[in-house]
């Protein structure tokens, strides 16, 4: 397996940050420093990552987040900032899947299981992301609605076509599948409207549902199947799993759990 994956699979990190993390001569096989992500290894190996021995992980977790604005979607911030895995307490070593910007708000879900995260955010797989967004001057023109749909051409290229549906006259439900930086905001500036609001809806199969603002639930069994599903293919010819709700069966405010320290 690669030392990549492995990692990944260990709960370390997501995959590709697993891929920093050996590149950057943190990572030790049988005492030696590997800096190869495709380095060959198994659970024979002694692996360690900056002298803490690394194993095959327990038994993986999901959870769901209904991320408030202002709270940014890392495990730290050096700006002492909230932070997505501060909300939910444990010993558990999450971290977050794919990242919203601090003043988007909605789901966004925490695990340690790298290979999950990495089907699901990896471009390959296309894994679908739905947002409902508010946006100035409306109502929004048809016009504006076709160059959605069709793609816009942004700074780093042409977006891949999206679905939109007008949900009144300034707000939009837009679906991507794509994941550029700040994405959904330049595209309605890109046609003329700037995001007053964005907040995230469905990820994948998984739809935010009636889960508060700071609630996180755990997934069970049946949802982290959907997801895998979900990431199982590339996205060309890949049916879509029926939808769950993120925000079904009992939730917990993060805001009645006990809180981690800030460091701030």
């Amino acid at each position: 397996m690669r030392l990549a994956k492995y990692l990944a699979g260990c709960g370390v990190a997501s995959r590709r940050a697993c891929e920093q993390i050996i590149r950057s001569g943190a990572v030790t096989v049988d005492g030696a420093c590997v800096t190869d992500p495709a380095r060959d290894v198994d659970a024979s190996r002694r692996v360690e990552v900056d002298g803490r021995p690394i194993g095959p992980a327990r038994g993986t977790v999901v959870y769901a987040i209904n991320k408030p604005a202002g709270v940014v979607s890392t495990a730290s911030d050096p700006q002492g900032r909230p932070t997505v895995v501060a909300l939910v307490p444990g010993e558990r070593r999450l971290y977050p899947v794919g990242r919203l910007d601090a003043g988007t708000t909605g789901l966004i879900l925490l695990t340690d299981d790298g290979e999950l995260a990495h089907r699901l955010t990896h471009p390959r797989f296309g894994v679908e992301k739905t947002y409902r967004v508010r946006v100035q001057r409306g109502p929004v023109p048809e016009r504006a609605l076709r160059q959605l749909r069709d793609g816009v051409e942004l700074d780093d290229g042409l977006t891949a076509p999206a679905r939109v549906r007008r949900v009144s006259a300034d707000t939009l439900e837009l679906t991507i599948h794509e994941g550029r930086k700040r994405q959904v905001r330049r595209m309605c500036e890109a046609v003329g409207h700037r995001v007053l609001a964005l907040e995230r809806v469905r990820l994948g199969p998984l739809e935010l549902g009636d889960l508060r603002p700071g609630a996180y639930r755990q997934l069970n069994a049946a949802e982290v199947s959907l997801l895998r599903a979900a990431g199982s293919a590339p996205r060309t010819g890949v049916s879509r799993p029926a939808a769950a709700r993120a925000g079904s069966g009992p939730g917990r405010r993060a805001a009645d759990a006990p809180r981690r320290a800030s460091g701030s």
